[in-house]
């Protein structure tokens, strides 16, 4: 996913008027992607294997290079007395240099897909932290409501024993189910802490504490909207491409002996027989005033290697890395696909329990509202059921347990959705249509 700059600095522009703020999904994505490690390791990653492919080219590419120096000497001549030189290097030809040009694009095509399969899974991560705690939230919410109806229950019933109307076993439910729903709520609220610096940390701002806004949470696709035969993963794809960029060293390594290599070469040199006795060995340097200071010389160099015990066990090497490389890619596929299908039947049950937890919360809601009902209609009919107070809080606390049991399943659900997403690549697009709409960007900052 691209994102504009100038949005970035604004969202951590509004980040920096308060330390307690409410933050959309597309907009903890966006900082993620921009300043999650993972994220901008992959980056360097893949701006080694740009600089390596660079490298491959540039072995064509003359280098040039001035070397120089002024001395005397006696005694044989151990050298040229060269002053200064300038000297030119390059490839021309050898069989094993395309194979590694081939291995660095390769190395370029697999960095680039570990890059958007890091920037996936940091998406992912962001997008199931904040659906987590999206959840925790609203089963904190629910859980407040949920408390005020057991302590309201808990007196009621503490009444009742008192008048004799109710035992003490009731008693001791009552005030069990307050103090279990007491230690749910402060699970929720430690989940929440936690969830908040996770995604904190995620989205390089560890410094503040983020709440999520259940509004900018678009609605995940349905299970038959996504490709039922997906292709190989970017990570899949990234672990074939490493395994080619291997198998191209190996196939560069064995064409190694026996196969010639031409290299281009050129020198110029400034020569000067003062201060030493070059001219004593070598009279023709004496008063001949033809014989010039200046050397130069160009040429070709052929080189064809016949016996190299370390570059053959480095070709074996590389060859024996390309098969593992490739083998493991085929592993990594095997398990990506079984995976997927454990998913594609988990994701059908989750549904079926959804509906299940839905439909409990529904009657527990319809059981509720007859209560208010006959709790109006009975209310002074002696002939007529008569229903208390009592009954009417624990309906409530049934209907308020079915819709937290709810949330978890849908949770639950929507975890693995965006799990399969990401795996069909459906991620990204689904965020890119999220960022389309106003809410998705805003920063609202908590009141105090």
């Amino acid at each position: 996913m691209q994102w504009s700059k100038t949005a970035g600095i604004g969202l951590l522009a509004a980040f920096c008027a308060c330390a307690s703020a409410q933050i959309s999904l597309t907009s903890a994505v966006d900082l993620a992607l921009r300043n999650n490690p993972k994220v901008l390791a992959a980056q360097a990653s893949l701006d080694k294997a740009k600089a390596a492919l660079s490298q491959a080219h540039d072995a064509y590419i003359p280098s040039a290079g001035v070397a120089g120096g002024y001395g005397g000497s006696t005694g044989v001549p151990l050298n040229v007395p060269v002053v200064f030189s300038i000297s030119s290097q390059s490839l021309v030809f050898n069989f094993s240099q395309p194979d590694y040009v081939r291995a660095a694009a390769a190395g370029v095509q697999s960095a680039t897909l570990a890059l958007q399969d890091a920037r996936d899974q940091i998406a992912e991560d962001v997008v199931v932290t904040y659906l987590s705690l999206d959840n925790a939230q609203q089963r904190q919410a629910a859980m407040q409501q949920e408390y005020a109806f057991a302590t309201r229950l808990l007196r009621i019933v503490q009444d009742r024993l008192a008048a004799g109307q109710d035992s003490q076993v009731e008693f001791l439910g009552a005030r069990l189910t307050a103090d279990q729903i007491r230690a749910a709520q402060l699970q929720a609220d430690d989940e929440i802490v936690t969830l908040s610096d996770h995604l904190s940390r995620l989205t390089g701002l560890p410094e503040h504490t983020l709440t999520a806004v259940s509004s900018s949470i678009p609605a995940l696709p349905s299970l038959d909207s996504l490709p039922g035969n997906a292709p190989d993963s970017v990570g899949i794809q990234a672990a074939f491409a490493s395994a080619k960029s291997k198998q191209e060293i190996a196939f560069g390594d064995a064409r190694y002996r026996l196969h010639p290599v031409f290299s281009f070469d050129a020198n110029y040199s400034r020569i000067s027989t003062s201060h030493t006795n070059y001219p004593l060995y070598y009279p023709g340097f004496q008063g001949n005033k033809h014989l010039s200071d200046n050397a130069l010389s160009a040429g070709v160099s052929i080189q064809i290697p016949l016996f190299d015990r370390g570059h053959q066990d480095k070709a074996h090497e590389s060859a024996a890395e390309a098969t593992r490389a490739r083998f493991e890619a085929e592993e990594q596929r095997n398990q990506f696909f079984e995976g997927q299908l454990k998913l594609r039947h988990s994701i059908d049950e989750l549904q079926a329990n959804s509906k299940v937890a839905e439909d409990y919360r529904d009657i527990a809601q319809a059981k509720l509202e007859a209560v208010m009902v006959q709790l109006g209609a009975n209310a002074g009919d002696p002939n007529k059921p008569q229903l208390t107070p009592k009954d009417e809080q624990n309906a409530r606390l049934q209907e308020r347990q079915r819709f937290v049991e709810l949330l978890n399943m849908q949770f639950q659900l929507s975890q693995a959705q965006v799990n399969l997403m990401r795996q069909t690549g459906q991620l990204d697009p689904w965020l890119k249509a999220a960022a389309t709409q106003p809410a998705a960007t805003s920063i609202t900052p908590l009141p105090h």
